[in-house]
C-alpha cells in the first residue's frame, strides 16, 4: 500500500501500458464524441488526420485506467479535487500502444486534515515510437500512514 510519505518530488512511476484498437477507438466515439474523424473512416482520410484517430476523451480514459490499475488501487488514496490542465500532443491511433508515467511535482500536507496530504503531479502517456501524446497535470489526496503501520 503506498501512502503519502512514499512520493516525493522528482518521482516517476512506471504505470504500465495499453493497446488501443480500431474497434474501441469507434466504439468509444460512437457512444461520447462521434465526430467523423472518430467513427467513420472516409470522412477521418479526408480529414485534417489523415485516417481515423482516437477521441481525446478516449485517450484520457486510457490514460486514467492506467493510473487505477498501476497506483489507485494499491494506494491510500482519497480522491482529487480535480484536473489542472490536459493536453492532447499527438493524435492516437488504431494499433497504438500508449505507456503512461507519473511524475510528482509537489506535495503538500493538509492543514485542516492531519490524515492526508495533496500530491500535485503531471501524468504522461507516449505511443510506441516513444512520442508524447497526452499530458494531464492534477492532484491527489492520498491517505497518510497510520502509525500502526509504521
Amino acid at each position: 500500500m503506498l501512502y503519502f510519505e512514499d512520493f516525493h518530488p522528482g518521482q516517476e512511476i512506471d504505470l504500465g501500458h495499453c493497446s488501443v484498437s480500431e474497434s474501441e477507438i469507434v466504439d468509444f466515439a460512437r457512444q461520447f464524441d462521434p465526430q467523423p474523424f472518430h467513427v467513420d473512416h472516409e470522412a477521418a482520410r479526408a480529414s485534417h488526420f489523415g485516417g481515423l484517430v482516437a477521441s481525446g476523451w478516449h485517450t484520457c480514459s486510457l490514460l486514467m485506467r492506467q493510473i487505477v490499475e498501476n497506483l489507485l488501487l494499491r494506494s491510500a488514496s482519497h480522491g482529487s479535487p480535480g484536473v489542472d490542465e490536459i493536453r492532447w500532443l499527438l493524435p492516437v491511433r488504431p494499433g497504438d500502444v500508449l505507456s503512461t508515467k507519473m511524475k510528482v511535482i509537489e506535495i503538500t500536507p493538509s492543514k485542516s486534515r492531519p490524515d492526508r496530504g495533496v500530491i500535485r503531479c503531471e501524468y504522461v502517456a507516449f505511443n510506441q515510437a516513444g512520442a508524447c501524446v497526452v499530458t494531464m497535470k492534477t492532484l491527489g489526496m492520498f491517505g497518510r500512514r497510520p502509525q500502526d503501520a509504521a
